[in-house]
């Protein structure tokens, strides 16, 4: 018998994107609720938002300082009682990744919303080489477990 997973409150938004039928198929909301629950250690509300390249990169610069759009934000709002957080995705870099990868654009979302999850739980991989060894551990179990292979090969 597995463990009983957190709760989750998810609100699945996806901004105006070029190919918005290829990115919503790669992120049918059941999944979407099941990789991040498995990231979870704790009930949850998460707004999963996907974005164009525009409006990350305007996020990116606001709150990083970082000129480009990225794969992925968390903006982490507080992690008790429950984890409160946004994730923004944006759309074009991740399917530009995925591609030049050799990944599917279901796992390499699946990936960066594990990535994005344990962020808005306190994870990092920016302090250090052994937090960023444990976080990547901690990725590749719960993405097998979730039946996706190692994202780091």
């Amino acid at each position: 018998m597995s463990a009983k997973l957190p709760t989750l409150s998810l609100s699945l938004q996806f901004a105006r994107i070029a190919d918005a039928v290829t990115h919503r198929h790669a992120l049918p909301r059941n999944s979407v609720a099941r990789w991040i629950r498995h990231a979870l250690a704790r009930d949850a509300e998460i707004t999963v938002r996907i974005v164009d390249a525009s409006e990350g990169q305007e996020l990116n610069r606001s709150y990083r300082g970082k000129d480009y759009a990225t794969n992925v934000l968390t903006f982490d709002y507080a992690m008790e009682p429950l984890v409160h957080a946004d994730l923004v995705l944006c759309a074009p870099v991740i399917a530009r990744e995925a591609q030049a990868q050799g990944k599917t654009l279901q796992a390499h979302y699946a990936h960066l919303i594990v990535h994005g999850t344990l962020h808005a739980q306190g994870w990092d991989h920016e302090n250090s080489h052994a937090d960023a060894r444990a976080m990547e551990a901690h990725e590749v179990a719960l993405l097998a477990s979730l039946g996706f292979g190692n994202p780091y090969r």
